[in-house]
């Protein structure tokens, strides 16, 4: 019996690797790939005639000799990047340091706002005033106030350093965002969830922790890396208050020359630093989409 299942096995793969494709399917391959050249073939065409058609738009427009001098000039793209780099150095750190600290805050004023009870009031009252004044306050003011006003009350412990002092304004604003994105997240679990770990003997801390909290990230991360690609740019907006980073390296350039170049030179550095980020949060959109609409874990 065991010689004619291993007959019987050595036969099915003779038979599949003497498997020929029938001709219609090769005509069909050969036509996929011929249409696919073709369509490649056009798009590049296509591309080239429109790069051409707008270079000649834009270097015979009126005004174009002027605006390469004053925004496009090579010898201040060339002083600049050096020192705008230098000073991006410092827009990272702030990503990095406000980023997780935003993450964190925000996870604990989503969680007091749902947390049940009426002893918790207090706290869902603050957390909701919270939220709502810092999303209302455009992010340019509280710097203004964090970074400018608060060196100015000379108060005896407190830093006047304007990276600190950003770097708080920043995080103030940016975790109301996430908290309101945590909140949706918590909120979107089915209450049988939780239902379902109580059952199971667990509390509601530890139900939250352990049941609720993990979905509820898993299901925010598109939004969560929304905000800090958000965050990336506004960081920028800590030279307000003195701090050279690369928007202020390449303000102190301009200020000398009176040449904006070192302007964009500024603006393509932090494109460059955003667009790998966005490419992840559509990647992982994509990824949780097609996760989702096979029924797979969200």
């Amino acid at each position: 019996m065991t010689v004619h299942k291993e007959e019987l096995g050595s036969g099915e793969h003779e038979a599949a690797d003497d498997y020929v494709p029938s001709p219609r399917r090769l005509d069909r391959e050969r036509y996929k790939r011929a249409r696919a050249r073709r369509a490649t073939a056009i798009g590049a065409l296509s591309t080239l005639v429109t790069a051409v058609v707008l270079y000649l738009v834009v270097v015979n427009a009126p005004g174009w000799p002027r605006t390469k001098e004053t925004f496009f000039d090579w010898g201040y793209a060339r002083e600049a990047l050096p020192k705008v780099l230098e000073g991006l150095w410092l827009n990272v750190r702030l990503l990095l340091i406000c980023g997780a600290a935003t993450l964190v805050l925000g996870m604990l004023i989503a969680v007091a706002r749902t947390l049940r009870g009426p002893v918790f009031f207090p706290l869902r009252f603050l957390a909701a005033a919270y939220t709502d004044f810092f999303r209302g306050l455009p992010l340019i003011i509280n710097l203004m106030i964090v970074v400018l006003g608060v060196p100015a009350l000379r108060l005896q412990g407190v830093t006047v350093d304007p990276v600190l002092l950003g770097g708080t304004a920043l995080t103030l604003t940016y975790s109301a965002y996430v908290a309101e994105v945590f909140r949706a997240g918590i909120e979107s679990v089915h209450p049988s969830q939780r239902a379902a770990a109580r059952s199971l003997g667990l509390n509601n801390r530890q139900a939250l922790r352990y049941v609720v909290l993990p979905q509820a990230v898993r299901r925010q991360v598109p939004p969560l890396l929304n905000d800090l690609v958000s965050l990336q740019k506004d960081t920028g907006l800590v030279s307000i208050g003195g701090a050279v980073d690369a928007v202020r390296a390449a303000d102190i350039i301009v200020g000398r020359g009176l040449n904006y170049t070192p302007y964009i030179v500024a603006g393509l550095v932090f494109v460059a630093l955003t667009i790998p980020m966005t490419r992840l949060t559509d990647w992982v959109t994509a990824r949780m989409d097609r996760q989702q609409a096979h029924g797979g874990a969200v």
